[in-house]
């Protein structure tokens, strides 16, 4: 059986930085050889070619981009367990990671953000991306939490935690108008042209039903499926959208768009997604509860 020598994957992502095989040993201080040596025993372990040679200097192949992936992964865990275990005292720096799936609000993001925004000792790393994607990375531990808007079924092998932070109904929103009349729900909506989430969305699921049950055609002016582009469409459509107020909630407060219906039975969820950790974040536990009492 192989065993991986991380002396080896070191010495590998110092060349991959470095970008040629002379600088690496220089910045190393070994032997142009050596380092070689070092490389080739890696790439034997592994069974794959790591770089691929461009004129003077060197580019990682497919298999050598995923295997940086992983040792900067490694690398990073590492001195952070380092700090965990060894307790280098109150003032050392303390990282939150946190993703974000990238549909998802952003007020609402920054909102439960904010308590560690200026935290004197925290850094915030964000990310945003799909679901699966970040849900990867929470795997690996290059992500403490994700916030989505759909749970995530927990089982044996992942550990999922989904932690509901908040709910919130669905609106038509629509900007100002003098001759704005009295709106009736859901009959209006044959003729008002709408500003829809993607039907990837939850909230738009729940919409086509009840549209389906009243026996309506919405005429749909556009599709979106992120939210901050659907605030800024809303702003300058002359038909509706649906959105959760908190989307839109600066455009509220200053009359940029006003709220012509609540959709009481759709509702948007707002989830914390965790892992199942020996040596959880104390900062994410902090922020969790933060947001549900």
């Amino acid at each position: 059986m192989a065993f991986l020598n991380y002396h080896h994957l070191r010495y590998f992502q110092a060349i991959a930085r470095a970008g040629s095989m002379s600088k690496a040993a220089l910045n190393l201080s070994i032997s142009q050889s050596a380092l070689s040596i070092q490389l080739r025993q890696l790439e034997d372990t592994l069974g794959k070619t790591l770089f691929e040679r461009q004129g003077r200097g060197l580019v990682l192949t497919e298999a050598g981009r995923m295997t940086l992936d992983f040792a900067n992964v490694i690398f990073r865990t590492g001195d952070e367990l380092m700090d965990t275990l060894r307790q280098r005292g109150t003032k050392a720096r303390k990282i939150l990671r946190i993703g974000a799936v990238a549909t998802l609000s952003r007020n609402f993001q920054y909102a439960f953000m904010e308590p560690m925004l200026n935290r004197s000792g925290v850094e915030l790393i964000v990310r945003t991306g799909a679901l699966r994607e970040l849900l990867t990375q929470l795997e690996t531990h290059t992500l403490d939490l994700v916030l989505s808007n759909l749970p995530v079924r927990r089982d044996a092998d992942t550990g999922w935690h989904s932690h509901l932070l908040d709910q919130q109904p669905v609106s038509l929103v629509g900007r100002p108008s003098r001759n704005s009349k009295p709106f009736h729900f859901p009959d209006d909506l044959r003729n008002i042209p709408l500003l829809l989430p993607s039907l990837d969305s939850n909230i738009r699921s729940a919409f086509d039903l009840l549209m389906e049950k009243a026996a309506i055609r919405p005429v749909i002016a556009a599709e979106v499926d992120d939210m901050a582009m659907l605030r800024l469409l809303a702003r300058s459509h002359n038909g509706l959208s649906l959105v959760p107020p908190v989307v839109v909630q600066g455009e509220l407060r200053n009359g940029t768009l006003i709220e012509r219906y609540q959709i009481a039975q759709i509702k948007e969820s707002f989830y914390a997604i965790t892992p199942s950790r020996r040596f959880p974040n104390p900062l994410v536990r902090e922020l969790i509860l933060s947001r549900k009492s």
